[in-house]
């Protein structure tokens, strides 16, 4: 038997502000997408490198205010760059916690993204 990463399902309430947000500001790309006919709620796939993440318009999919533990390297390196994309409604800092380096950025729906570069152990 082998455990695969869980891939968290984050829900969505606009599609245009969703591809701001996870495509043009954090830099994400679309792996696929789907909707069940033209007018029906999207739900689609998203990574950026090893992290993939589901959102989703579907009612009952999620719940919003979730929040999403993502380790990283180079916390410092993705840091500069969300800030130099001047996106206006999130400006990031890294902050020192007891387990490493951590970013916190909240989504347009009230999810939470908590970028961490954990300490060597």
């Amino acid at each position: 038997m082998e455990l695969l990463p869980a891939i968290p399902i984050l829900r969505i309430f606009s599609e245009d502000k969703a591809r701001e947000f996870y495509l043009d500001f954090l830099g994400f790309t679309v792996d696929w997408e789907h909707r069940f006919e033209p007018t029906a709620p999207l739900y689609l796939q998203i990574r950026r490198g090893d992290l993939i993440l589901h959102l989703s318009e579907h009612y009952g999919d999620a719940t919003p205010g979730m929040s999403v533990f993502a380790r990283v390297h180079g916390i410092d390196e993705l840091h500069q760059e969300l800030l130099a994309k001047n996106y206006p409604y999130a400006r990031p800092g890294v902050d020192s916690v007891p387990w490493g380096r951590e970013m916190q950025i909240a989504d347009p729906f009230g999810n939470r993204l908590r970028f961490c570069q954990q300490m060597d152990t």
